[in-house]
């Protein structure tokens, strides 16, 4: 379970540009929730992000992770229990090193690569055939020559190898052409299914924010405005969503990044 209460982040604090990135949240996530979260650049959801996974401490509030306070824990030691992924594919992995290098390191090998056995890399094997990329036959290539969806994917993995006690998607295929966003989405979508994950995903699809999970989230200005979970969820329509953004933030949903359909 992850508890956010009354977190609160200003950033530029004393200066003309001082503005609140986080207002005063308060969220409960579940142990297994798969939470899609939504808002127009600026809405506060990588800040959201940034103050779960430690990127800075907020201001006020507390976090707390399966019942340990992190509130105060630095992100190196909240990246052992905290996955993460972004929108840019060339984050999260290490293109220099091969596909095999960068899963020993995701299961905890460090730097002792001559300690990989041949049953680790029949383990590796097996987990890339999962991803029906091809990537089973090639983990001796470098990860810099991947595409960018055959790199996300592999990243995936390996923010998931050892299971994370959340694992935070930050809009991961926003960077990828439509046809590989959605092998990537269903590769995700059963990843996080199969393994019992607790999970939060920014993203700028309304219909992908319906579609994923058990829970969505709106957010304005640093507040979550709407969130709303089972049958409530199950009926609703991207018309639908658009509507309640109004009814709570007081405008329209306007966002070229967004989108509609």
């Amino acid at each position: 379970m992850l508890i956010l209460d009354h977190i609160s982040k200003t950033f530029s604090p004393g200066t003309p540009d001082a503005h609140k990135g986080l207002d005063d949240i308060t969220l409960h996530i579940e142990r297994g929730d798969f939470v899609t979260i939504i808002g127009a650049n600026g809405a506060g959801k990588s800040s959201l992000f940034n103050a779960v996974a430690g990127s800075f401490f907020t201001d006020s509030g507390s976090i707390i992770l399966n019942g340990k306070d992190i509130t105060l824990t630095p992100e190196y030691k909240r990246a052992r229990r905290i996955g993460r992924l972004f929108q840019d594919p060339m984050l999260g992995s290490a293109p220099g090193m091969t596909i095999e290098e960068n899963l020993a390191l995701a299961a905890g090998h460090g730097g002792w690569f001559s300690q990989i056995s041949k049953k680790d890399k029949q383990n590796y094997r097996e987990r890339l055939s999962l991803l029906g990329m091809g990537l089973e036959d090639r983990m001796q290539q470098p990860v810099g020559l991947l595409s960018g969806g055959q790199r996300q994917a592999l990243t995936l993995m390996m923010a998931t190898f050892n299971p994370p006690d959340v694992l935070l998607l930050d809009e991961h295929t926003a960077a990828l052409d439509p046809a590989t966003a959605d092998k990537v989405l269903e590769l995700t979508k059963n990843i996080v299914k199969d393994g019992g994950l607790t999970c939060m995903m920014i993203t700028h699809n309304m219909q992908s924010a319906l579609d994923l999970g058990n829970r969505t989230l709106m957010m304005d200005h640093g507040k979550i405005i709407y969130d709303v979970k089972g049958e409530e969820r199950a009926g609703l329509t991207v018309a639908d969503l658009l509507d309640r953004f109004r009814d709570a933030s007081g405008k329209s949903l306007d966002n070229d990044r967004m989108l509609l359909l």
